[in-house]
């Protein structure tokens, strides 16, 4: 049952993280990855969020294993430092690569914070 779980999050957050992307890219002229910086900034809120909540195990599998896990990526977030790196962006990449971590970092304590406040 938790993977039939995982399965249902992740259908619904991989689509999400691909819509939000293509919306968020269309409106920039940018070279940086706004779109991927945007989603995995908000997975990481989410995820600190539900981890500073008393959830049941089901809804953990759902929403943070399956949702978050898909809505967040790891290797989209490392081919676009990869690409921006081989585009002669190199300060861009750097400055995608260390914000990305600590802009995530950030979100998720903010969400423990928020989960932490609420109860």
């Amino acid at each position: 049952m938790t993977m039939l779980l995982v399965a249902l999050g992740a259908a619904i957050g991989a689509p999400l993280r691909y819509l939000t992307d293509r919306a968020i890219q269309a409106r920039q002229t940018s070279t940086f990855p706004w779109g991927t910086f945007t989603v995995n900034v908000a997975g990481s809120l989410l995820l600190g969020y539900l981890i500073g909540l008393p959830v049941a195990a089901w809804l953990s599998a759902l929403l943070g294993t399956g949702f978050c896990g898909a809505l967040t990526t790891y290797s989209t977030f490392s081919y676009e430092t990869l690409r921006l790196v081989l585009q002669g962006e190199r300060v861009l990449a750097a400055a995608y690569a260390i914000g990305s971590v600590l802009a995530g970092l950030g979100a998720a304590y903010a969400g423990l914070l928020l989960a932490q406040t609420a109860n």
